[in-house]
């Protein structure tokens, strides 16, 4: 009788082996398949080896934070990250998001800092057949600013994350951002943009287009900015926020919804569209913008400035640029290349 058992215990346990077994090849053949496919966003980077040997200890909830890093304008994302990094001892991890091209040049930046990343090389393949193909618009269309379409790729473990834009400066302590509460049900929280011509753009430039007419979106309404956002990860999957921002980028392709009303962005409509009326809001303080418009200067006093826990060069003119607002403030947190490549304008010129 015992034998009897333990031959059926052992029958038993050799089939739970094979159905883990057969459970781990099928999922290791879906991640094999994921990785050679051409609709893979990006793929991600191992960290550098030793490299937390010489970084001070930080400790606590891991923060994600998102930012790209295009090859012209990686200093600037150098100095946000240095300026969110020297003003908090939160365990900030650093996702940047780049193309091939400039991953040797990051590595050669960052090593000379204590920034805790890892590189992710966007694939720009994935917007094949969403952003438009006209060769006159060909400049206006930076495939990274597209990269926060594709959060929950990059971070597959991560519930919640941040996502900033290059053209950020951070004062204050990046954990009260992270701890942003958002309502129940939403996948994001913007800053509200009340006097943003943005929303306004698309609805009156889209005219008779019922596919925009049938959101009701109104033109006298808030809208946001979204160059800074908290994500609540999760919602954001369960919602395939990513799918929604995919069709409507597939659709302006077939019917041209917006292309014309916005010019200078192809990224802001779908978010728009998407999160229009169904987001959170931050703190203002959490993203003053506007500091790259002309007159800058005039509407904020440097006071309050100061006081500002994160500043957003939204606009024309940055501050790595010949003429900006509040330039000395992003100097601050400036690291310069080490290979030479990168030069703020007006140093390198001599102007200022």
């Amino acid at each position: 009788m015992t034998r009897r058992v333990n031959v059926l215990i052992l029958v038993l346990l050799s089939i739970a082996f094979l159905i883990i077994l057969h459970r781990n090849l099928l999922n290791l053949s879906d991640f094999l398949r994921h990785e050679d496919s051409d609709a893979a966003p990006g793929m991600i980077l191992p960290f550098e080896t030793g490299f937390f040997a010489d970084h001070r200890l930080r400790t606590g909830e891991e923060i994600p934070i998102v930012i790209t890093a295009a090859e012209e304008r990686l200093g600037a994302a150098v100095a946000a990250m240095n300026s969110i990094n020297q003003n908090t001892g939160a365990n900030v991890v650093f996702s940047i998001v780049t193309l091939n091209e400039s991953v040797e040049h990051l590595r050669a930046w960052l090593s000379k800092t204590d920034i805790k990343h890892k590189i992710i090389t966007f694939e720009p393949k994935i917007l094949e057949g969403k952003i438009t193909n006209d060769a006159q618009k060909a400049d206006l269309v930076k495939p990274l600013t597209f990269a926060r379409f594709y959060m929950p790729v990059f971070l597959p473990d991560a519930e919640k994350a941040i996502y900033l834009d290059d053209d950020i400066i951070v004062q204050g302590d990046i954990r009260e951002l992270f701890q942003t509460s958002l309502k129940s049900g939403h996948a994001a929280a913007f800053s509200d943009d009340c006097d943003s011509a943005s929303s306004k753009g698309i609805i009156r430039g889209a005219g008779n287009q019922d596919s925009i007419k049938k959101l009701g979106m109104k033109a006298n309404a808030c809208t946001f900015n979204p160059g800074v956002m908290v994500a609540n990860l999760t919602e954001w999957k369960q919602q395939n926020i990513t799918g929604q921002l995919e069709h409507w980028m597939q659709l302006n392709v077939r019917e041209d919804l917006y292309s014309k009303t916005l010019g200078d962005s192809f990224t802001t409509p779908p978010l728009l569209i998407v999160f229009y009326r169904h987001h959170s809001s931050l703190d203002p303080m959490w993203h003053v913008r506007h500091l790259g418009g002309s007159g800058a200067g005039n509407r904020y006093s440097l006071q309050f400035v100061k006081a500002a826990k994160l500043l957003h060069w939204s606009g024309h003119y940055k501050p790595w640029g010949r003429v900006s607002s509040f330039s000395d403030i992003w100097d601050k947190w400036y690291i310069p290349d080490p290979t030479g490549k990168f030069h703020p304008i007006r140093r390198h010129s001599g102007d200022q």
